[in-house]
């Protein structure tokens, strides 16, 4: 009897890169790979959308689009190549019109892909049936996804086997057409005996003719074990990863599930070991360079409390190294329990994961719930779309009062319509005034990205990825056997004692960075009565409102940071004029660094 044939989506150039850089790979570092994956027998990828869209404008100074192209011609003519896409929130954090979800589905059909994985966080179908309308229109194949995850002990009324079928039954109801059915575990927490209830009940309602399959990360250890049980309760597809982007907060690697499926009835995309080995030692050349942050190599026992994506992880670790703060990522780790508690259960995949995590660290730097993150307040308010429970009373109270929001029923690609901001018309408008070329490619950009985008358009784009060159750099020698030293962007001194063949290490001293001279005194939070205005946590600086000579008033905000991919404003404590800006726009500043001066 012949094996089941498993098809394979190979997520190494989009999950991968996502769940262990944090997006941030060069085009022409990887493409090598894209062809030895190919040579190797893959003929399906994942290759772009998702943080593989927002992230080449905002750090890798590449075009999306661009890349989408090159991939194809490498991967040929016949590959199947996938994106992701948020329904309504297409690959921003935000809510898209229905100008620019048809946009989307346009731009991503003319640059290369085949099929488009869409989901909701929220599993909210009314929020997946305008994009996969779209999806569809444009001569795409559409996967759509029910998510997934576990809920902390003791939470009770989403996310179980039965959770599932009524949102699959709601999917089924509404008429959405689909090509095939993904269930789509971001965090990795389901545990094994839930997916195989939720595959057979899947199987079940779709009969056998429908592509089925579950998509998982090794973030909280049971990857391998769950792609067996939903092997064995009827999918036809999994996702896998090719080593050094697999494991850990990524999938599953392609060799260690072939190990997995010895001796049981399945062919997994007829994929050789030889072969894939040829394929990884290709990849492990083209990153021998990037820096491997070391959380995107481990397993968490404290994920299935706190679920946080592995493709989520490491994207904020990266964000938390840029700003000096990592050592809070622990403490923002064991917050999240609390956020998903009382947040209505929303899965934690982007962007309401992202909206956790925001509020997880604002619970951290500010307080216990002292600041709203404006995510996860819209979200709870119902801004995103409806949550699968009812949100806690006095966190959505908390919301509305610090957001200056009512709660809403409406649905969510309804609002964004209204925003005029959100309008076709409104970003021609700033691409024509910037003097940009108004293409369909440079429109979505500029709507998807912002001011981020808009900086790439003018060719003002930054490349910030994270290379091991980068990360130890040469030491510089202050005497004659003494020595800085910077490791991952600390400083140490260092001094040696000569031997006769090497050096004896005497002492290690690190050195406590400080913008400001020494003899300045410490600035008071920004909040305070001060002439002195002070960043109140390390972060970018994203906007400066202010300009030499400006009077300003006691709480109006004059520079605004940027942190977690949030806006934090920074406020004037008194009233007074500006003497001195002490900083510059997109410059890395420490908490309590002065900003302005007023006098």
């Amino acid at each position: 009897m012949a094996k089941k044939f498993i098809d394979i989506m190979d997520t190494t150039f989009r999950d991968g890169f996502q769940s262990v850089f944090g997006a941030r790979v060069l085009m022409n570092d990887f493409l090598p790979a894209v062809s030895a994956a190919k040579e190797a027998g893959i003929n399906h990828f994942e290759f772009g959308g998702g943080a593989r869209f927002q992230s080449l404008y905002f750090y890798l100074n590449e075009d999306a689009f661009t890349m989408m192209d090159k991939f194809r011609e490498v991967a040929g003519k016949d590959a199947n190549l996938q994106t992701l896409s948020r329904g309504v929130n297409t690959v921003t954090l935000d809510t898209g019109s229905r100008e620019l979800i048809d946009m989307h589905a346009k731009l991503f059909a003319k640059h290369g892909a085949t099929t488009i994985r869409n989901f909701d966080a929220l599993n909210d179908v009314k929020n997946l049936e305008y994009s996969a309308q779209r999806i569809k229109h444009h001569g795409l194949k559409h996967e759509v996804v029910v998510t997934m995850m576990d809920l902390p002990p003791n939470c009770v009324g989403a996310h179980d086997a039965e959770f599932y079928e009524k949102c699959l039954r709601e999917i089924l109801d509404s008429g959405i057409e689909f090509d095939s059915v993904c269930f789509k575990d971001a965090s990795g927490t389901s545990s094994p005996e839930k997916v195989y209830r939720t595959i057979k009940m899947a199987r079940r309602l779709l009969g056998d003719n429908v592509h089925l399959r579950l998509h998982t990360h090794e973030t909280a250890g049971v990857s391998i074990a769950c792609y067996l049980a939903a092997l064995e309760a009827g999918a036809d597809g999994i996702d896998l990863a090719a080593s050094p982007v697999s494991g850990g907060t990524s999938q599953p690697d392609i060799l260690t599930m072939l190990h997995a499926v010895k001796g049981k009835d399945y062919d997994l995309g007829g994929l050789e070991v030889d072969k894939i080995l040829k394929y990884e030692d290709v990849l492990h050349d083209c990153l021998k360079d990037y820096f491997m942050p070391p959380e995107a190599t481990q397993v968490s026992p404290l994920i299935p409390f706190s679920p946080m994506p592995g493709g989520a992880l490491t994207a904020n670790t990266q964000m938390m190294r840029d700003n000096n703060i990592l050592d809070k990522f622990p403490a923002v780790i064991k917050a999240m329990r609390e956020v998903v508690e009382k947040g209505g259960y929303g899965t934690s995949v982007t962007p309401v994961s992202q909206f956790y995590f925001q509020q997880a660290f604002n619970n951290v730097m500010f307080g216990p719930w002292k600041k709203i993150a404006e995510g996860y307040g819209k979200m709870v308010l119902g801004y995103f779309g409806k949550t699968p429970v009812t949100p806690s009373a006095d966190i959505v109270e908390l919301a509305a009062k610090q957001l200056n929001l009512e709660p809403t029923t409406a649905p969510a690609i309804d609002i964004a319509d209204q925003d005029e901001t959100k309008s076709i018309a409104y970003t021609k408008a700033i691409l024509e005034k910037e003097g940009i070329e108004a293409t369909e490619e440079n429109i979505f950009i500029a709507a998807a990205c912002k001011e981020k985008g808009i900086a790439y358009l003018k060719g003002e784009g930054k490349v910030m990825v994270r290379k091991n060159s980068d990360t130890i750099k040469p030491a510089t020698k202050s005497g004659s056997n003494q020595f800085s030293v910077t490791v991952n962007g600390h400083n140490y001194n260092v001094e040696v004692a000569d031997g006769f063949d090497n050096f004896t290490l005497k002492s290690i001293t690190s050195v406590k960075e400080s913008s400001q001279p020494k003899d300045e005194p410490k600035a008071v939070s920004s909040t305070g009565a001060s002439n002195e205005i002070t960043a109140t946590m390390s972060a970018g600086v994203f906007k400066i409102l202010v300009n030499i000579g400006d009077s300003v008033k006691a709480g109006q905000t004059v520079v605004i940071l940027e942190a977690m991919k949030m806006e934090i404003p920074i406020e004037a404590g008194c009233d007074g004029e500006v003497e001195e800006i002490l900083i510059s726009q997109g410059q890395t500043v420490e908490d309590g660094q002065l900003l302005v001066k007023l006098k």
